[in-house]
């Protein structure tokens, strides 16, 4: 029997958590979820001669279990309550992951099975087939599909994992019906917002408090201003944070291309916003750079013009990998977090973005 429940009343009891009856509804359902999960094995029956249809015959039929799509603004507790989830779901093999992370392995997998099957072999079921043998319950993070190489991969892919019966759990900020549109290619990828509905429950968690506002912030780590006084504040933090080695370019083989860093040194690397922001770089270049680098400076944040998306949504993709990796960021800009994309053209997803800049400057952000 699960005890989510439970863990749930005792953190609010404790003062870990403030009482909120939106999120004791979800953390029920969740519940709900951890009882159907007990004992778990998803089976896939195979066809195939006489015996093993007699044996299919024979077998109980498998009870379909529909995962959840936990949808919400941000800062609600949407993550928190995928956590606590995830630490008392009793299932033998599961896996807890941001959504970018997950994505980039699947990608480096997928190359990998293409070259290993030059004749042009479809490399997704073999995929699917190497993820249920270690995950039987996928917990995503932050679900959002903006890259066209993602949609194009991903509905094949999550069509092999249900019919085998992985049990998928995301937290995201977009509703199914509205993943990837108004997008080109929209259309084709709607079959697969069918495909989440027949297989998850959408759950909506729309708290009227951001829990993560509040937070006591350090003013320093954002500096308003594109100008020599900023660089040269920008320079000294670089040499604290290195120990006081000056910096050198660095190259990183990130899925076959190389990433150039043009100052690293120690734990620090320094880039200008648009050669992080306005090349073709990706989440994986952005996984790649923090898992060497645990502090990041970025220099020249403009204000955003809404009609480069493609900006944008590299930046949002940044700041998503740099929070979920724990990376701390410095930055000269030319206006506040709250300001670089104007609130009356600003996209919906801006705001997950806003808050875990905000987030991003409190003190204990580094404990």
């Amino acid at each position: 029997m699960s005890c989510l429940n439970t863990l749930y009343e005792q953190k609010v009891k404790d003062g870990d958590l403030k009482p909120d009856p939106l999120q004791k509804k979800i953390a029920d359902q969740l519940d709900q979820l951890c009882v159907k999960l007990a004992d778990y094995t998803p089976v896939k029956l195979e066809i195939g001669g006489l015996f093993k249809s007699f044996k299919k015959l024979w077998q109980k039929p498998v009870v379909k279990i529909k995962g959840i799509y936990l949808v919400g603004p941000v800062g609600r507790g949407k993550s928190m309550l995928m956590d606590l989830f995830y630490s008392q779901a009793p299932v033998q093999k599961k896996m807890r992951t941001h959504f970018h992370v997950f994505m980039q392995k699947v990608h480096k997998k997928f190359h990998a099975l293409e070259l290993e099957n030059p004749k042009g072999e479809d490399p997704i079921p073999k995929l699917a087939e190497d993820i249920v043998r270690k995950t039987w319950l996928l917990c995503f993070d932050e679900f959002q599909i903006n890259d066209i190489a993602d949609a194009m991969i991903l509905g094949r892919l999550f069509e092999h994992l249900f019919n085998l019966g992985v049990v998928i759990v995301a937290t995201s900020n977009v509703h199914m019906e509205g993943l990837f549109q108004n997008r080109p290619g929209a259309d084709a990828f709607k079959p697969f917002i069918v495909l989440l509905q027949q297989n998850m429950d959408e759950l909506e968690l729309c708290s009227d408090h951001d829990y993560r506002l509040g937070r006591k912030e350090i003013k320093t780590k954002w500096l308003i201003g594109c100008n020599q006084k900023n660089h040269d504040i920008l320079d000294q933090v670089f040499l604290q944070e290195s120990g006081g080695k000056q910096g050198q370019q660095v190259e990183l083989t990130v899925m076959g291309h190389v990433f150039i860093i043009s100052c690293a040194a120690g734990k620090v690397a320094k880039f200008q916003f648009q050669y992080l922001c306005d090349t073709a770089l990706g989440a994986g270049d952005y996984l790649a750079l923090t898992q060497k680098y645990k502090v990041l400076i970025i220099e020249n944040i403009p204000v955003f013009n809404p009609e480069n998306m493609d900006v944008i949504e590299r930046f949002t993709t940044l700041i998503d990998v740099l929070y979920e990796q724990h990376t701390i960021l410095y930055v000269s800009a030319e206006t506040d977090w709250d300001h670089i994309y104007p609130k009356e053209n600003r996209a919906a997803f801006f705001e997950r973005t806003i808050s875990r800049l905000y987030e991003m400057q409190s003190q204990d952000w580094t404990n």
